[in-house]
């Protein structure tokens, strides 16, 4: 760039006060050419997708072809977070969603519980929600001058929990005991939930205002934590020519209890050879000294995932495997549900915040440097 000869002055002639300042070559900045601008690229905006899962054959008699079929008479653009749905149900474990506004969380998760015959329960989660507005209480019956517990929504096969980080600490106690021991304590009695019991939470990432983070007693609970992005274009596209349209189709139930029961038993055929195992075993210990595998990744950690990951690794392959017609897992398959069952049970370090480094950012290091069997 030229200097700017800042002791000279010139006055512009019959207009107004305008001053320019005359440049070191004798011209001032309104006879000089301006250099020419380059166009600014566009900002690439990158959306996290989540990690694709393995291709599906399922036979077209199968009951849970059937059953994605028709969830794909409502959601469009959501095969991966439908797979990972019917893994959750499969291997009896708890899905937590999380995406912005309008991605089709709830809608999904209602119409994968409307096609199938179980009871089905959706709670909005609130500040002022209390513990028995979600398992029950007793309630004083004048007629026989005794108490009487009355079960709240929680007795359900699939529960809908919208926007579970919205309630406060003492509600999400009260999740504990049904997610893991499958039975709720009212009035100093025991009461058994109904099988199967599934649930399935949503909440918003990007909205912290109001909201409560889930503890980690609570999030190691989830088999699954599902991350959706938004759809594609053509995706989009039909969305909105349905909509426009009006084309608002309904779903009707087309699988039976007994039907899960029985998937989830060919599900516990599927064989896990003991390579696979130890392979398991193997990433789920080095999330917990991760600078033992990567040394970039010492100071980032600060509590790795717990033994319930391995259970979920092993599982949610043995589900992938069967969903994909074979019965045996494959590393392909504990790298396909990796993230979605680490990323909730890694605790992050300060480190890792000031450097912009996710669980997900570890877990992917990880899988790189872990040697496949």
């Amino acid at each position: 760039m030229d200097r700017l000869n800042h002791g000279t002055q010139t006055q512009q002639k019959g207009g107004g006060d305008v001053s320019q300042w005359a440049r070191g070559d004798g011209s001032t900045e309104a006879e000089r050419p301006a250099p020419p601008v380059a166009p600014s690229p566009a900002p690439a905006v990158a959306l996290a997708d989540p990690e694709p899962l393995p291709a599906l054959d399922l036979p077209q008699d199968s009951p849970l072809a059937a059953l994605r079929a028709e969830i794909g008479r409502v959601i469009v653009g959501q095969d991966g977070l439908v797979t990972r749905l019917l893994v959750a149900l499969l291997c009896d474990g708890h899905c937590l969603v999380e995406g912005v506004p309008g991605l089709a969380k709830s809608l999904t998760v209602s119409t994968l519980a409307r096609c199938l015959h179980a009871s089905y329960t959706r709670l909005q989660f609130t500040p002022d929600l209390l513990p028995a507005d979600l398992t029950g209480s007793e309630i004083y019956n004048a007629a026989e001058s005794r108490f009487e517990v009355r079960q709240g929504p929680i007795f359900t096969n699939v529960l809908l929990a919208d926007e579970i980080n919205r309630a406060p600490a003492k509600v999400q106690s009260a999740l504990l005991e049904a997610m893991q021991e499958r039975h709720v304590s009212i009035g100093g009695q025991t009461f058994p939930l109904p099988a199967p019991f599934l649930v399935l939470a949503t909440q918003n990432p990007i909205e912290q205002e109001g909201t409560y983070p889930l503890p980690e007693a609570q999030l190691d609970r989830f088999m699954l934590n599902v991350r959706v992005s938004y759809p594609g274009e053509l995706d989009e596209r039909e969305v909105l020519d349905r909509t426009l349209a009006g084309d608002a189709a309904a779903v009707a139930p087309v699988m039976q209890l007994d039907d899960v029961l029985q998937a989830r038993a060919a599900v516990a055929e599927v064989r896990v050879e003991p390579r696979l195992r130890d392979y398991i075993v193997q990433l789920v210990r080095s999330t917990r000294a991760p600078g033992r595998m990567v040394e970039e990744l010492s100071a980032y950690v600060e509590f790795g995932a717990s033994p319930r990951a391995t259970t979920a690794l092993a599982m949610g392959a043995r589900a992938l495997a069967w969903l994909s017609s074979r019965d045996y897992a494959t590393p392909d398959d504990v790298k396909a549900i990796a993230l979605d069952a680490l990323r909730h049970r890694i605790v992050m370090s300060y480190e890792a915040e000031a450097d912009e480094v996710s669980a997900d950012d570890v877990i992917a290091q990880l899988l790189t440097a872990l040697p496949v069997p």
